[in-house]
């Protein structure tokens, strides 16, 4: 494991000291927005990023930091993680465990090491140069996707149907349409899922930077692949594809691309 990766590892850890008492706790959700739409913060999203943020500038006070409660710090640098202390806020505060905590670390500007960790099912799905791991307790387990000739033998997932806009959700629909079975409600649990070999695809639109750049080391260094919805590599339009196997790329496109930003 490299140090970077080991160090990505010891930031979910710090972050898990923060989140997990919060969880099925007393903590109240704020909403972000004030003109209308729910979306929700909690003292467990602040206090973990702003843990993890005190780590990094102890450990590397020359790296750049972009989070999605505390913004940007020298986003320009060589290395910069990207973090999302609790992705899925919202099945955090239903008492749900799908919620995560994304770190990732970009090395000169693409996603270079990936993690995401659900602490109360005390799993950490880690990817990066040293290849992907599934680590529960002192256990480690390989990470590999599973080979999926077709869309419609492919287990699919989204977060859920009302993120799309009518394109998107026209695309979505058929490609859901198309697949064996589809699966709403997992944020980006069902990415770790892909890794693992028990999903085939997920599709989502939306995503900013904190939301998808720890996706890609995982699901890629377990044998997948991520794109936007013009089959390049992910960017800031927010519309994601992953797949464990790179075959259903094209499928998925056919649909999708129609509504690619």
């Amino acid at each position: 494991m490299t140090e970077h990766e080991a160090f990505a590892l010891e930031l979910a850890h710090v972050a898990a000291a923060e989140t997990l008492p919060l969880f099925r706790g007393d903590c109240e959700a704020d909403n972000k927005l004030s003109n209308g739409g729910f979306d929700p913060v909690t003292a467990a999203d602040c206090n973990a990023e702003a843990a993890i943020r005190r780590l990094i500038g102890e450990r590397y006070p020359h790296h750049g930091v972009i989070g999605e409660e505390y913004g940007e710090d020298r986003p320009d640098a060589e290395h910069v993680w990207v973090l999302d202390p609790v992705d899925g806020t919202r099945a955090f505060i239903a008492g749900l465990p799908l919620w995560t905590t994304l770190i990732a670390l970009r090395t000169g500007g693409q996603p270079s090491v990936g993690v995401i960790a659900q602490p109360y099912l005390d799993e950490v799905f880690i990817g990066g140069p040293s290849g992907a791991w599934l680590i529960r307790g002192e256990a480690k387990t390989p990470l590999k996707t599973r080979a999926c000739e077709r869309l419609t033998e492919a287990v699919i997932s989204t977060t859920d149907p009302d993120i799309f806009n009518g394109a998107e959700l026209g695309a979505w629909t058929q490609v859901r349409a198309a697949s064996k079975l589809a699966r709403l409600g997992c944020d980006a649990y069902a990415y770790a899922m892909v890794a693992a070999g028990r999903m085939d695809l997920v599709a989502e639109t939306s995503l900013k930077p904190w939301d998808w750049s720890a996706l890609v080391p995982v699901v890629e260094a377990a044998g997948g692949q991520v794109v936007n919805w013009r089959g390049a590599a992910p960017d800031d339009g927010g519309q994601v594809l992953a797949v464990g196997d790179a075959r259903l790329i094209d499928q998925a496109l056919v649909t999708l691309r129609r509504a690619a930003i």
